[in-house]
């Protein structure tokens, strides 16, 4: 009896390990699929391209970046705000550098504030739940491409959103496979650039 109350004990506890590590493996995953099916969290829209017409609305939209303890890079925003009118095509950057000797991969997560301009705040492209991998001592410049909806002006609960935040946290993977950082690559897509790659910058 005792020997089978051990053996039960034991395989408890290795059904717990293995239910927390798949949840670690998948969090990412997972965390993308609520967002979307719910907009939970200031969840933005993605677009096909971008509106055609831009208002006189102007809105500022600021840059947060951050990392988890367990990635060893160094990740911020290259510009700390920028001024748009709504509807108007946006290119911005994110910088990440790595600071060990080895390769690393991350996956970032995103989310603006406040919660309720995710609906209208659209990602054209962006870098977010998508393995990146930097090699050793490597910096590379994400861009994000967005706009503001255009139907936000309709909306009179977001009369008051004068300044959204858009916030990335990028994560170690736990996935291990290969990799390849590109250089930038443009193409004209509806008249406006599209980034599809990270720029390299050393």
């Amino acid at each position: 009896m005792i020997r089978k109350g051990k053996t039960t004990t034991v395989f408890g506890i290795f059904c717990i390990l293995a239910c927390m590590f798949t949840l670690t493996a998948y969090s990412v995953p997972l965390y993308e699929l609520f967002c979307k099916v719910t907009g939970y969290g200031g969840t933005t829209q993605v677009a096909a391209g971008n509106p055609d017409k831009v208002l006189g609305r102007k809105v500022t939209v600021r840059f947060n970046a951050d990392i988890n303890t367990d990635l060893p890079w160094s990740f911020r925003p290259v510009q700390n705000k920028v001024s748009v009118r709504v509807g108007e095509p946006v290119l911005a950057y994110y910088r990440a550098k790595s600071l060990v000797n080895y390769d690393v991969v991350g996956t970032a997560t995103f989310n603006v504030v406040p919660n309720k301009a995710g609906k209208y705040f659209n990602k054209v492209e962006c870098f977010c739940f998508t393995e990146q991998i930097l090699k050793a001592g490597q910096t590379v410049e994400f861009p994000v491409q967005f706009h503001i909806d255009p139907a936000i002006d309709e909306d009179i609960g977001l009369n008051d959103v004068k300044t959204i935040t858009l916030s990335y946290t990028f994560f170690k993977s736990v996935k291990k496979k290969e990799h390849n950082t590109a250089n930038l690559v443009v193409k004209k897509v509806n008249g406006y650039d599209k980034l599809t790659k990270g720029r390299v910058l050393k």
